[in-house]
């Protein structure tokens, strides 16, 4: 017979889980319109750039101060976070996007603009790592957490394809401005449901927050980012060159700080693990492989195949299709497999994917493109979602969010190597093609650059150069498909020894 007090009980227990999953569907809101905000800017430029008239380098500033910002400052929000509550700094941070996405629309002056995405990166390296670490302490069986971390990382993937259709959207019917206004109303949410479903949690004996620690993170991030960004975008060159030397004697000196300091931002000693090690390797490949292929593939869908911006956004769907139903039941997975087999599968299929898009040409129909999308990102799900259990378990759950701070800087890595990697092999190749008499050297450039220049030639020669630029450029996009794909089956393999014996965690979370 069920007594008052066990109905009581019982509800409240009812009650309990609900507000998780209420407090998840918040996290995931955070995490969705970082990734959507990363990706929108790219449909505006063109606008922006009308209104702004910014200069090449300002542009080029435009488009990365918010990347260079938010992968510097991960680790240290995320051990700050650690210090001051997951759940104070994931609202401050969430309240000053909002607040900074209102600069951003209404920027008047391109000096203005870079200053308004560079804080908007310093709002958004506060939510990252407080929402993978909040999961942490909110979901204390295992088998929920992952499902937890499956969602998140799903709501990652999936904010790279909305970002593209949310903005071509806004933009047929409304100013540049109006992508970064859709921020507001959401942060609104999320702060008013945050302040009364969050749980807070925080280290409870956290230390002193090291200011040169912090100052030689982002040396080291910005530095090593910056390299590999302009590497990709111009070649290698001593500007490029030195940023990276910078960002790696800072790396070393961080490295050697965190060793002496009592309490470290980062505890170093982490990486001794062979499972937490081969576990933040794997999720950066699985980002290279994703981003990298989106890069190239968003250019190929417009550039290409003269899609609009929105269609080349819905076209690219599969993606965060495949990585949803992957987050949902790669847990389960990983306990009924192992952790190595499901992170090298998902590595391999990503790899198997790639290779398949080595026979692309300019008339390659949409349903082999789209089954690449959803193979490639039904693998990054799996990989990446387990990857994170991983690294987010292997800490005690007082260092959740430092540990959060080391995937996410393994993701904006991953992201700005595979731009890096493979957009510098389809350049490579694109920039040999040979015009018609009369082409100009920005059509060598970029496919863009010899879009825009075919407008202002005649008309047989302005089809001449468009259909040798194309070419060229599906011959770049298919090399660079075999090396991503050669990459991702040699990351398979490394996968699979480094992460022999690891095991996702099935013991509670002790409160």
């Amino acid at each position: 017979m069920t007594t008052p007090v066990h109905e009581a009980a019982e509800q409240g227990g009812a009650q309990r889980a609900a507000g998780r999953w209420v407090a998840l569907g918040v996290l995931v809101l955070a995490v969705l319109l970082v990734a959507v905000d990363a990706t929108v800017l790219g449909l505006a430029t063109p606008y922006l750039s009308e209104d702004l008239q910014p200069s090449g380098t300002q542009l080029l500033w435009i488009g990365d101060a918010y990347s260079f910002v938010i992968a510097g400052l991960l680790i240290s929000m995320g051990s700050l976070g650690d210090r001051i509550g997951r759940k104070r700094l994931l609202l401050i941070g969430a309240t000053a996007f909002g607040l900074v996405s209102v600069l951003n629309a209404y920027a008047q002056t391109p000096e203005t603009m870079i200053v308004a995405r560079a804080l908007l990166g310093v709002a958004g390296a506060t939510l990252m790592p407080s929402t993978l670490a909040l999961i942490r302490n909110i979901f204390h069986d295992p088998r929920e957490r992952s499902l937890a971390i499956g969602l998140w990382s799903a709501a990652a993937s999936a904010g790279m394809a909305v970002g593209p259709i949310a903005g071509g959207a806004l933009l047929e019917h409304f100013w540049w401005g109006s992508v970064f206004l859709i921020n507001l109303p959401v942060m609104a949410l999320l702060v008013v449901v945050g302040v009364r479903t969050l749980p807070e949690s925080r280290n409870p004996s956290p230390g002193p927050w090291d200011l040169p620690s912090v100052l030689l993170s982002l040396a080291a991030v910005v530095g090593v980012v910056y390299a590999l960004k302009e590497t990709a975008a111009h070649g290698f060159a001593w500007p490029a060159l030195g940023a990276g030397l910078l960002g790696a004697v800072a790396l070393r000196a961080f490295v050697r700080r965190q060793r002496r300091l009592p309490v470290p931002l980062v505890d170093v000693r982490l990486f001794r693990s062979r499972g937490f090690s081969g576990a933040v390797l794997a999720n950066l490949l699985t980002i290279l492989g994703l981003s990298g292929l989106l890069f190239f593939l968003s250019q190929y869908l417009q550039l290409v195949q003269g899609r609009r911006p929105i269609e080349a956004g819905i076209a690219e769907l599969p993606a965060a299709v495949g990585a949803v139903v992957a987050g949902l039941v790669a847990g389960g997975a990983a306990r009924r497999l192992s952790v190595r087999a499901v992170v090298s599968g998902g590595l391999a299929v990503i790899g198997l994917a790639l290779a398949a898009l080595t026979t692309i040409s300019r008339t390659t129909g949409y349903p082999q493109i789209g089954a690449v999308l959803l193979v490639v990102g039904f693998g990054a799900g799996l990989a990446f979602t387990v990857t994170s259990d991983v690294i987010l378990t292997a800490v005690p759950k007082e260092q959740a969010g430092a540990a959060s701070a080391v995937s996410e800087t393994a993701y904006e890595l991953g992201t700005a190597l595979g731009i890096a990697l493979l957009g510098s092999l389809v350049t490579g190749v694109y920039r040999d093609f040979t015009g018609p008499a009369g082409t100009p050297q920005a059509a060598h450039e970029s496919l863009g650059g010899a879009v825009v220049a075919a407008a202002d030639m005649p008309g047989e020669a302005a089809a001449a150069l468009l259909r040798a630029a194309r070419e060229s450029f599906v011959d770049g996009v298919a090399l660079a498909a075999g090396v991503g794909a050669a990459l991702l089956l040699l990351a398979a393999a490394v996968a699979w020894v480094l992460l022999r014996g690891q095991k996702l965690t099935d013991e509670p979370v002790q409160h």
